[in-house]
């Protein structure tokens, strides 16, 4: 049985936003589990970008970013179902995850890897970042969801990266007045789906047995 192929890394938020997307359509994959530092020769044939996640369809289609991934197990499963926002549209929810690609992401990358040895640096790029947290917040107030009572496809592809930043400094993140969005984060991190897709694998060599994507429920 041939199975789509998924370079990812655990931690990659990126790659966590694509697994989501996969566990939510219950698509099963062939995972490799990739180390950045020593990466596979594989992925780097399969895809120049060299990062994760790559996912290689069973056409030969490499899809190499995480919202193709995303895209491609909304068409393709009922994850399209279960991720469509019951307020809004899945235009809107595919639009604010772009918003925060392109508006928040930068700010992010700069606090995280600046934090350690500039950390006037890292605080000029958090404050950056604050607004898109803000409105995250007010977007929350009244529901539990970004967009509704509903998980959708915007809390998956977004929450990783909140995740991230808040790990930077987590007694800072939480002593701030998000009422929404400490409780919106702290709930995806309880998620059964997320401790699903968050599963320690080896890192994976050719020849290795086939690891299959998601894991079993037991």
């Amino acid at each position: 049985m041939t199975r789509p192929i998924l370079y990812s890394f655990r931690r990659c938020p990126y790659a966590m936003r694509a697994r989501l997307a996969l566990e939510a359509g219950a698509i099963e994959v062939e995972l490799r589990e990739i180390f950045l530092r020593d990466k596979a020769p594989e992925l780097l044939a399969a895809s120049k970008k060299a990062t994760v996640p790559v996912m290689v369809l069973d056409d030969g289609t490499v899809l190499e970013e995480s919202l193709d991934v995303m895209r491609w197990a909304l068409d393709t499963s009922d994850a399209g179902e279960k991720l469509t926002p019951d307020q809004g549209n899945m235009r809107d929810a595919i639009a604010l995850i772009e918003h925060m690609d392109a508006d928040f992401k930068p700010h992010l990358d700069a606090y995280k890897y600046l934090y350690r040895s500039d950390q006037m640096g890292a605080f000029e790029a958090r404050e950056k970042a604050l607004p898109f947290l803000y409105e995250l917040d007010d977007m929350l107030s009244g529901q539990s969801y970004l967009y509704g009572q509903k998980r959708s496809v915007a809390d998956i592809g977004i929450a990783p990266f909140v995740r991230q930043f808040a790990h930077v400094d987590r007694d800072w993140f939480y002593a701030q007045d998000w009422e929404n969005l400490k409780p919106w984060l702290k709930a995806f991190l309880a998620s059964d789906a997320f401790k699903r897709i968050m599963k320690k694998y080896p890192k994976w060599v050719d020849g290795d047995k086939v690891t299959l994507f998601p894991p079993k429920v037991s």
